[in-house]
């Protein structure tokens, strides 16, 4: 049966409606793929932490600050990890770093330990999570995994325990009137908190998950030529005027025991975020 003319021209206009398409559909593959790329890339992004109490700047040893019912005290040290880190983008997708480049020891009076150094792809986030402490798979990982500011024979073995007992996650020392007279005769506290639920047999488990939104304060805009900062103010006042009220006097050394679960339980309200630089 022939063509008729009519069909030729139907065909004729289909095929030229395709070539004009392809352009587009090439184009629009490329950007495709160019945004895949893009997202994969690794950028750097800094958290930033700066220990405070209550409105004032923390100043080990010379800072003097108030806490519950009258108390006075002094800190003279503050060390705290933080791991686990994980990035909410504005889509709502969660990127998660690597675990292996994913512990810091956060260490008062040294600048070289006040920020976690991550990368993360190019992205714009929204919010950030992460851990105080160290998670119960690491902390019973063969010792050969554990290196840096995790290695437990090392330069950071004051921030360990045993096998069992695992990583002090934070510990806090200082002075206070209201504490007793030690066998030093110094008026000292401390509080050593620690516990991942224990390797060989039960413990307590005061690891604490941290969640910020960063909106507010303005959200993390990493990019390739840029370094995102993110600021957090990190509120020591929080340790003992949380929602459980800590007395010096009453509690001046808390280290592996069920108390210590009253501080562990203050320290999501420790953390908080005051602003981004992008």
């Amino acid at each position: 049966m022939p063509i008729s003319n009519q069909h030729l021209r139907n065909i004729m206009r289909r095929i030229i409606l395709i070539a004009m398409a392809l352009p587009w559909l090439v184009t629009s593959c490329k950007k495709d793929t160019a945004t895949i790329n893009a997202s994969t890339e690794l950028v750097p992004l800094t958290i930033e932490f700066d220990n405070i109490v209550g409105s004032q700047n923390l100043a080990l040893n010379t800072g003097i600050y108030n806490a519950n019912a009258g108390e006075t005290f002094s800190v003279q040290l503050l060390k705290y990890y933080v791991s686990n880190f994980k990035l909410t983008r504005t889509d709502g997708t969660e990127y998660v770093v690597p675990q292996d480049s994913s512990y810091f020891l956060i260490e008062e009076g040294n600048d070289d330990a006040e920020e976690a150094h991550l990368k993360v792809p190019v992205a714009d986030y929204a919010a950030v999570s992460f851990m105080l402490g160290v998670d119960s798979l690491r902390s019973t990982m063969d010792i050969t995994k554990r290196l840096g500011v995790l290695n437990p024979t090392g330069s950071y073995s004051d921030m360990y325990w045993n096998a069992n007992s695992g990583y002090i996650f934070f510990k806090m020392e200082g002075v206070s009137p209201q504490a007793p007279v030690d066998a030093t005769g110094q008026r000292k506290f401390k509080y050593h908190i620690g516990g991942f639920g224990g390797a060989t047999s039960p413990t307590i488990n005061n690891i604490k998950t941290i969640k910020l939104d960063l909106t507010a304060g303005g959200i993390a805009k990493p990019r390739k030529d840029r370094n995102s900062e993110v600021h957090l103010m990190v509120d020591i006042d929080k340790v003992l005027s949380g929602t459980n009220k800590v007395s010096i006097a009453a509690n001046p050394s808390v280290m592996f025991t069920n108390y210590s679960v009253n501080i562990a339980n203050n320290f999501s309200a420790m953390f908080r975020h005051d602003h981004t630089h992008n």
